[in-house]
């Protein structure tokens, strides 16, 4: 059976901070085991877009919360091509500002958004049954009982250096601001960025896509569901 054609449940949870190397790794890994992806961070980016764009206080958990209620918030789970679009329009581009970028952090830690959006997260990984699905509380929160559980990890240098190339940014000041968001999202009383009792560390300071990946599928196939 071909790589795209495979079935049978297999749900990955890739967690780790930003510059780790979650998202291509992420969809490396999907697209080599047939199965769907899920970035849960770009739903909180969408939600963030779209208070933003209704100009509600961003310290009002309630404005903030309704906002995320009453959005048509729609993503795509082809790891090869997939979409974000928020009450009909494309927003792929928008949510990688870095308006949103600043403000996600706050956004995702309103409690009733978290509730919002993992609920919606569950439900798609129930109904893809094989699914790779990364993000700061997925292995913790979201798919606790996922078939393997990975955190990648990297030295802060090498992932303000990552980040930066893909945005063209000094790499100064996007280690301040990783450095922020992680103090942000670690500490926030509502699912913060943890890593799970079960799983798998990675650090991938010194190692290739490739390299990540490979050992990824190794740990699924020694648990049978690769």
């Amino acid at each position: 059976m071909e790589e795209n054609e495979r079935t049978g449940r297999c749900v990955v949870a890739v967690d780790g901070p930003s510059g780790s190397g979650k998202s291509t790794v992420s969809r490396r890994l999907a697209v080599g085991i047939g199965a769907r992806y899920l970035d849960t961070g770009a739903m909180y980016r969408a939600i963030t877009w779209a208070v933003l764009r209704s100009g509600v206080d961003r310290a009002d958990a309630g404005s903030v919360a309704k906002v995320a209620d009453e959005v048509d918030l729609r993503i795509g789970t082809d790891p090869q091509g997939y979409g974000v679009t928020v009450d009909g329009v494309g927003v792929d581009a928008d949510i990688r500002g870095p308006e949103v970028t600043g403000a996600v952090s706050a956004v995702a830690a309103v409690p009733a958004v978290r509730k919002l959006l993992v609920a919606r997260q569950r439900e798609m990984i129930v109904n893809a049954g094989r699914i790779v699905v990364e993000g700061r509380d997925i292995g913790s929160v979201v798919a606790p009982d996922a078939d393997l559980k990975v955190y990648l990890t990297a030295s802060a240098a090498a992932r303000a250096a990552r980040r930066s190339a893909e945005d063209a940014s000094d790499v100064t000041a996007t280690a301040a601001d990783l450095a922020r968001r992680d103090r942000l999202d670690s500490t926030r009383k509502i699912d913060p960025l943890a890593q799970a009792a079960d799983a798998v560390v990675l650090d991938t300071t010194e190692l290739g896509i490739d390299e990540v990946v490979a050992r990824l599928r190794d740990l699924l196939t020694e648990r049978g569901v690769a």
